[in-house]
């Protein structure tokens, strides 16, 4: 494909880690630091991670510290200059990205669920506002996380990131709703003049 011939090749940072005489601990921190990265297992204690400056900074700290627990670590720059198998290894990124994706794709509903459910029991509150907020907050946070580890534009993020956009729609939507379901149960001003409460109207600012 055109896009695919034009586009330059990354290298690799090939990352070995062995934590056999280190701390329980370290053995864990290592875990969790290359997954958040999204490394690519070859098979056991060696990964791949494209060879971006950040990535570098970060795995160059992790394998000091590696180091200083008594553990063995080595990180290597690499070519692939097979166009296949360089191909290969991109789909298997891929792979893992659209996975994280997925999971995205296939919670989002429930919130919009959460949203109809109040809507159908007439709980349509500011307090279930802050709730789905905070519901939201974290499909963000979460999208964000997968997002700084997909290097090379896995196609399942359009999907997860339009599952997002949906909940924040609704949650607009909702959020209109309760402030007007506020408004005509304290009217404040002059009958039909429709002004928001003192607390109503800090929300809506907030």
């Amino acid at each position: 494909m055109v896009g695919e011939s034009a586009a330059p090749r990354k290298h690799f940072l090939l990352v070995t880690v062995s934590t056999a005489d280190a701390p329980s601990a370290t053995r864990v921190r290592v875990w969790r630091k290359l997954r958040s990265l999204g490394a690519l297992y070859l098979q056991q204690s060696v990964c791949l991670l494209p060879d971006d400056e950040a990535v570098r900074r970060q795995v160059g700290r992790l394998l000091t510290s590696v180091r200083a627990d008594g553990g063995t670590a080595r990180q290597l720059t690499v070519g692939i200059t097979d166009p296949a198998e360089y191909g290969h290894l991109v789909a298997e990124f891929n792979a893992e990205r659209d996975k994280e994706y997925g999971e995205v794709v296939e919670r989002a509903p429930g919130l919009l669920a959460e949203l109809e459910q109040e809507t159908a029991d007439g709980n349509v509150t500011y307090a279930e506002v802050e709730e789905s907020e905070a519901d939201l907050e974290r499909f963000d946070k979460w999208l964000a996380k997968i997002a700084a580890r997909d290097y090379f534009g896995a196609p399942g993020g359009i999907a997860a990131r339009e599952a997002v956009e949906r909940c924040r729609t609704a949650l607009a939507a909702f959020e209109d709703a309760a402030l007007a379901a506020q408004a005509d149960t304290h009217p404040t001003g002059p009958v039909g003049t429709g002004t928001l409460p003192a607390s109503a109207a800090l929300r809506a600012v907030e």
